[in-house]
């Protein structure tokens, strides 16, 4: 009876880890990057050409994943970062602070779909893509050099931030007393959208999550 349960219990785990998705990081940036990962904790630095990866499982809550620069930890993992930066830790125990060029997903399970998207609605700071890997569905990317092209006012050390960032209002926003149904594009979220019309570039807008239903890992690539 034992060593049923044993098999039992060993082969739900085999089934559990071929079930969970793979994420591969990598780098091809002309300088070095520190993705950020959450709920999912990570802590890696990725030099040039590097790669890395995490592993996801499916139906788990909605994750994100994001570069920080400019950083720098000790050895017991705690330092800070210019932009990207989650408390101090290289290990993410929470989200970012903008601006951050951020990668979200929901993996599905069981035959239900992925979703996933690329946003800049809290600003950008690396370019990235994002998407399943070895199938058809869409890869999302956001590739443009926002940095060099942020309007001044939008300009903070490593990034651009979102007009929501910088100014708080519900214009930009989207707060009460504006709804979502009421919530438009703006001059700045137009930049973003311009520039990377596969992202999201303010809260609420439609049409920029993709879905995938094929049995894929993902990549997320800076600098593609």
């Amino acid at each position: 009876m034992a060593s049923s349960l044993s098999f039992i219990l060993a082969l739900l785990l085999a089934i559990a880890a071929t079930d969970a998705f793979t994420v591969h990081l990598l780098n091809k940036c002309p300088y070095t990057v520190w993705p950020g990962t959450y709920p999912v904790r990570s802590g890696s630095r990725l030099d040039p050409g590097q790669l890395a990866a995490i592993e996801v499982s499916p139906g788990m809550v909605s994750g994100w994943i994001w570069g920080r620069t400019g950083c720098n930890f000790d050895a017991s993992g705690r330092g800070s970062c210019t932009t990207g930066d989650c408390g101090g830790m290289l290990s993410c125990a929470a989200g970012f602070k903008p601006p951050a060029t951020l990668a979200e997903y929901t993996l599905g399970k069981g035959g239900s779909p992925d979703f996933y998207d690329i946003s800049i609605a809290d600003g950008f700071n690396v370019p990235m893509s994002f998407g399943p890997v070895g199938s058809s569905c869409h890869v999302v990317s956001c590739a443009a050099d926002i940095n060099a092209k942020c309007p001044s006012e939008l300009k903070v050390d490593g990034g651009c931030v979102s007009a929501c960032i910088k100014f708080g209002t519900p214009q930009y926003c989207c707060t009460p007393p504006l709804m979502p149904s009421t919530c438009g594009p703006t001059d700045y979220s137009r930049f973003f959208k311009g520039h990377c019309p596969d992202a999201y570039s303010y809260a609420y807008e439609k049409n920029s999550t993709f879905t995938c239903t094929v049995r894929s890992d993902y990549q997320v690539t800076f600098c593609p």
